[in-house]
């Protein structure tokens, strides 16, 4: 069983928190960030966060592990912010940026435009030889990862080839053609 939930957050330099009824608020350099608990008690002390949890339940020892888990990346997003990067297998297989509209061609009759969050921050990378990158980053990793796999669901990487878009460093499942 996961003891997550018991261990303490060290508080980064140059990052508050608060703690006001059912609200955690962390702020850093590169942002802020909130979170709503119940069924967890969170306090702050030395220079570290403390999540516990009022009885033994099973929903208790969940949410004990969630919150923990979410002030950490939250402590961690307003402090060294969070990082994707996306990588575009197929040949014609585009991208760039506008601001924060991304480009996409990826084979289809037409190109792919999205509108990305505010918060976060597009840089496409074309080498010449090499698979275009798109890199996405934020404070806040939930936004981040939820960007990432909308456009990761715009041509997922199929078996045979490999063709798609990939989060760099993925090892994928690849399956024998018909001659093996």
């Amino acid at each position: 069983m996961s003891r997550t939930g018991n261990n303490p957050i060290a508080i980064p330099e140059g990052v508050t928190v608060e703690v006001k009824e059912d609200v955690v608020t962390v702020k850093g350099k590169l942002g802020t960030l909130s979170q709503e608990f119940s069924g967890a008690g969170v306090k702050v002390e030395d220079g570290q966060i403390f999540v516990t949890r009022p009885s033994d339940s099973k929903e208790h020892k969940a949410k004990h592990g969630l919150y923990r888990s979410l002030i950490y990346n939250m402590t961690q997003g307003v402090s060294k912010g969070w990082v994707k990067e996306l990588e575009l297998v197929g040949v014609g297989y585009r991208a760039s940026h506008q601001g924060q509209k991304l480009d996409l061609a990826l084979g289809f009759s037409h190109n792919i435009i999205l509108d990305v969050a505010p918060e976060v921050k597009i840089e496409t990378v074309s080498d010449k030889g090499k698979n275009p990158i798109v890199k996405l980053s934020s404070h806040d990793k939930q936004l981040v990862g939820q960007v990432a796999a909308k456009i990761r669901s715009f041509r997922k990487p199929e078996p045979y080839k490999g063709k798609g878009i990939k989060f760099v460093g993925e090892e994928l499942r690849r399956k024998a053609g018909k001659s093996a």
